[in-house]
């Protein structure tokens, strides 16, 4: 494998290796491929997700070949290079605890608003990776993956986290479409950890204090001089009563509590703070050389040092004078001017504080400060520019408005907004940055080990069947706006997002949940693409909502993928959950899928028409699924073995593939059975029961996944968990069921538990025999009729009126029953909006599942566009097989 040393572990003048060349400097070989760079630009503006920024900016901001703050074009060249792997492993998917932090010392060095712990990650790739392989995350944020990537080459850790895997480093590419975030992922994957950088640095901000440090200056009654550590500032309000001003910090704040009610300060009247007024004022903006409205804020209680210990007090007069004098001096420098783009996030700061433009967030002091700062750079080698940058991009939040004042000391940023608090601390912005130089100082990589690519996941500028892994957090639907998040960073950097490609709901672009979803289609498409067969993608999703989860699924297997497992992360016992339920989703999730392999593929496409296909992509299918799953020694049930999970996985192969699917429910079900083992209700190849059932003879029973029962499918699978662990009687069952369902949409017309029961179970009433399920557990559970047979008298009448869960065979003839019951009420559904405009109000979602299974079958597309005109909208948003048949269908309909 080809290694670079690192930046700073080398001398100025020692020769370096470099994608085969050899250059006599580090500053040479960066020139030559800036150089190489500006030539290819004109090519690059094509690709999808080209920065906005002029040439020269994008050139200075990157430090190519292994970062480029645009689509970076060395990406294959780097991939020949490389000493990986033609096949990934043939594994299983990574299924088990994962519970890491973000309490590690390197997370401190750069805040962003959302980022996965990077040690997570190297359990994955430790997983599905050997050492030498590269992995690709196309939405990298701050860059964790490939500091996964490398970290697997450190022993110590690999040990800690998987004492069974291959010590040594993985390669890694990562994309964004945000230069902010491609360019702390650069620096995230660069030594920051030599002397010679800190020194510099720390010489750097010392002779800006020794300058500018006065700003901060405090006026003792003494006529001596302190130096704050940060100034509280407060809101002005009014009385509604008398029209009286007053802080919002000297009211809402006493004997350490925050107050809901407040008294006003001039005529006593109790108010709180949504019968106060805000107080707007007039003021000259020296900056823009115009007058503004804003909000009206003061600073009010400063925390300082003065003789080496720290005081609090209020801001005096002396104070006050100083600042309007430092507003007075802010014309005479270079401060930034942007005005903020209208937002979802942008919006608030706007309407509420009327900030507008970046440098409002910042006060007079720091605003000076950046500005010399930023000055200041471009005299300095050019090998520190960059990192210079990034301690002032890491120290950015933390100087300015957004940071909260907390009575409790604990203040900070509201992750992921652009929040003006009503009492915003103003922070000595030399303090942040020597906190912060000291943070970075625990980036210790020791050689240049990722490729950091600008650019939309829609087109990821590499060779097709090249990547080895794929992991990736993307955006999921409206949780976080990066492109407005990011605009004060990319100030700085004077390089900005491309938000066309952005894959978000956000109303002010103008992007829907459609949207969303096409986008992420496309980039999904593009990791598939590069993937090679056989190879596997994890995906991280956070969102609560059922939209955003089926849509994230639907584009995963638009693109080609099929999903082996998902599950849900449970932050607070660090342990993993399979998803039953796509109305669940109240927990981070993780989407394990792969690549099939060109063979399997050519090999189900030439028998698409018949049955035998279903059992070739069975086959495959299993082979990728895990084999035993255990919590605490007690076995789980693999829900993606279940034969439910397989049919929906098969019928979305085919679905997706625009394929009508040859087999229906009942077929499946019934030669299922016949063709594969089945242990504890999931199915087996022949080859893995062995596996199995050597490491289930260790576990005393198989624990069920818990259940949100939210619709009649989830309801039925629970009364099926309850009939598993003990047969029983309708008036058991009840009292217990009414909980279940109180979460039922109010469009689900659910049937009566009477109704669930005769459809799907079978009651013992009195037979010969009682069935083997009721006996094995009295046997279990009862010392007075254990080895009684089933014809006994007393075993028959425990029995009595009991319901269970029928043996395989018997399930299929339910099943064949119950459908022709649903196709019923889905057929009255059509002849009841057949030729009017109105809503479906209160329908049974199986019959209208059941319904678009059989259209499609019989290719009866325009059926299914129809019958979703007379749903309402969310309830095909929020259902994923009824979303799959739908966006099918369409397609089909338009083609």
């Amino acid at each position: 494998m080809n290694k670079q040393s690192s930046l700073f572990d080398i001398d100025d003048n020692q020769q370096v290796e470099c994608l085969g060349k050899i250059f006599d400097s580090e500053d040479q070989r960066r020139e030559y491929f800036r150089n190489e760079l500006r030539k290819k630009l004109p090519g690059l503006r094509k690709i999808e997700g080209f920065p906005k920024g002029n040439d020269e900016d994008i050139i200075a901001l990157s430090d190519p070949p292994y970062y480029t703050a645009c689509p970076n074009p060395w990406l294959d060249t780097f991939l020949r290079t490389t000493d990986h792997q033609e096949k990934p492993l043939d594994i299983e998917p990574f299924v088990y605890d994962v519970a890491e932090g973000k309490n590690d010392k390197i997370y401190l060095a750069h805040s962003y608003h959302t980022k996965v712990p990077y040690k997570a990650i190297m359990k994955y790739i430790l997983h599905y990776t050997r050492p030498g392989d590269v992995v690709l995350d196309a939405f990298a944020g701050t860059g964790m993956t490939a500091l996964a990537a490398y970290e697997c080459g450190d022993p110590v850790k690999v040990m800690q986290l998987d004492s069974s895997a291959e010590v040594g480093e993985r390669r890694a590419i990562i994309s964004d479409l945000s230069p902010a975030a491609t360019f702390i992922s650069n620096n995230f994957t660069k030594n920051f950890s030599n002397q010679h950088f800190l020194d510099y640095a720390y010489r750097y901000i010392t002779n800006l204090e020794k300058n500018y440090g006065k700003l901060f200056s405090t006026f003792e009654s003494n006529g001596d001089h302190g130096m704050a550590n940060y100034y509280i500032w407060s809101e002005i309000f009014s009385c509604p009563n008398c029209q009286c001003e007053f802080d919002y910090y000297s009211v809402a704040y006493k004997n350490k509590k925050t107050l809901k009610e407040y008294v006003c300060p001039n005529c006593g009247v109790i108010l709180n703070k949504k019968k106060s007024q805000k107080v707007w004022t007039r003021v000259y903006d020296s900056i823009l050389q115009e007058y503004r409205e804003v909000a009206k804020l003061k600073p009010v209680v400063v925390n300082y040092t003065y003789n080496g210990q720290r005081f609090e007090r209020k801001v005096n007069s002396k104070e006050l004078d100083y600042y309007e004098q430092i507003l007075d001096r802010l014309s005479n420098y270079k401060v930034m001017v942007e005005k903020l783009p209208n937002g979802v996030n942008t919006s608030q700061p706007q309407k509420e504080q009327g900030f507008c433009y970046v440098h409002d967030f910042f006060s007079a002091r720091n605003n000076i400060v950046i500005s010399e700062y930023i000055r200041r750079i471009n005299s300095c080698p050019e090998k520190y520019k960059n990192m210079l940058l990034f301690l002032l991009t890491s120290s950015m939040q933390n100087s300015s408005f957004l940071y909260r004042w907390r009575m409790n000391g604990k203040g900070g940023i509201l992750s992921g907004t652009l929040y003006i608090c009503s009492t915003p601390q103003e922070n000595n912005i030399f303090n942040i940055l020597k906190r912060k130089l000291k943070d970075i100082s625990n980036i210790n990589a020791k050689n240049r080990f990722a490729y950091v690519s600008t650019n939309s996941a829609t087109q990821l500028n590499i060779e097709s069947n090249s990547i080895d892994y794929v992991f990736t957090d993307p955006p999921f639907g409206a949780n976080l706006n990066y492109s407005e998040l990011n605009f004060f960073w990319e100030t700085i950097l004077k390089v900005r997002t491309n938000n066309k490609d952005e894959a978000i709901v956000n109303k002010v672009q103008n992007k829907s949940l459609n949207d969303y979803g096409n986008l992420m289609t496309q980039s999904f498409s593009e990791c598939y693409r590069v993937l090679k067969p056989g190879g596997w993608i994890t995906i991280e999703f956070s969102n609560s909502q059922a939209s955003v989860w089926n849509s994230i699924q639907e584009s995963i297997q638009k693109s080609g993928f099929i999903i082996a497992n998902v599950s849900g992360l449970n932050k607070k016992q660090g342990s993993f959950k399979a998803v039953t339920s796509t109305t669940a989703v109240k927990q981070d999730l993780v989407i394990s899928a792969y690549k099939p392999l060109n063979e399997d593929l050519k090999q189900i496409n030439t028998h698409f028409e018949s049955a035998e296909s279903v059992w070739m992509f069975l086959n495959q299918h299993l082979q990728k699924l895990p084999i035993f799953e255990s919590i605490d020694g007690e076995a789980v049930t693999i829900i993606e073995r279940t034969p439910r999970i397989l049919f929906d996985r098969m019928v979305s192969f085919y679905v997706q593939n625009g394929q009508k699917v040859p087999i229906s429910s009942s077929e499946f079900q019934n030669n299922i059975l016949t063709k594969y083992p089945i242990r504890d209700g999931m199915i087996f190849l022949d080859s893995q029961v062995p596996e199995y059932d050597r490491k289930r003879a260790k576990s005393n029973s198989v624990m069920q996944q818990p259940l949100f029962v939210s619709d009649e499918s989830s309801a039925i699978e629970w009364i099926r968990q309850q009939l598993i662990k003990k047969p029983q009687t309708r008036q058991d069952l009840q009292p217990e069921f009414m909980k279940e369902i109180q979460h039922i949409a109010k469009y689900e017309a659910l049937p009566e538990l009477d109704e669930l029961l005769s459809e799907n179970f079978l009651q013992y009433k009195g037979e010969n025999k009682v069935p083997d399920q009721i006996v094995s557990y009295f046997h279990k559970n009862y010392h007075d009729l254990r080895g009684l047979d089933n014809t006994n008298e007393a075993i028959k009448e425990k029995a009595m009126n009991r319901w269970y869960v029928p043996d395989p065979n018997k399930q299929v003839d339910l099943d064949k029953l119950r459908e022709r019951g649903l196709l019923r009420e889905f057929n009255k559904y059509v002849e009841e909006i057949d030729g009017t405009r109105k809503k479906l109000k209160n329908f049974r979602m199986e019959a209208i599942r059941a319904g678009f299974k059989k259209a499609w079958l019989d290719k009866e597309y325009q059926k299914i566009v129809d019958v979703v005109k007379h749903l309402p909208s969310k309830v095909v948003e929020e259902d994923d097989k009824l979303l799959m048949y739908y966006d099918n269908a369409s397609i089909k309909v338009e083609s």
